[in-house]
C-alpha cells in the first residue's frame, strides 16, 4: 500500500502525507455528511428523517443505476 501511495504522490508532485491530507480535506465523514443533508432538507422545507434519508439513497442508486446503464 505504501507503495502504491509514494507512486500516486510522485505522480502528482507531492508527498504521501500532502496527498493524504488532500484527502482528509476533501472527503466527508459520516457526521458531516448527515450534517449536510439535515441542512439541505432544512433549505427545502422538510423534516430530514429516516423516510427522507431513504428516500435520497434510493434516489442516488437510481442515478448510478442510469449512469452505467448510459455508460455500457
Amino acid at each position: 500500500m505504501r507503495d502504491r501511495l509514494r507512486a500516486l504522490a510522485d505522480e502528482r508532485g507531492t508527498t504521501i502525507t500532502e496527498l493524504l491530507e488532500e484527502l482528509a480535506t476533501r472527503e466527508l465523514t459520516a457526521a458531516e455528511r448527515e450534517q449536510r443533508a439535515i441542512e439541505a432538507a432544512s433549505e427545502l422545507g422538510v423534516e430530514y428523517n429516516e423516510q427522507v434519508e431513504q428516500a435520497g439513497q434510493d434516489a442516488w442508486a437510481k442515478i448510478r443505476a442510469h449512469q452505467d446503464g448510459a455508460a455500457a
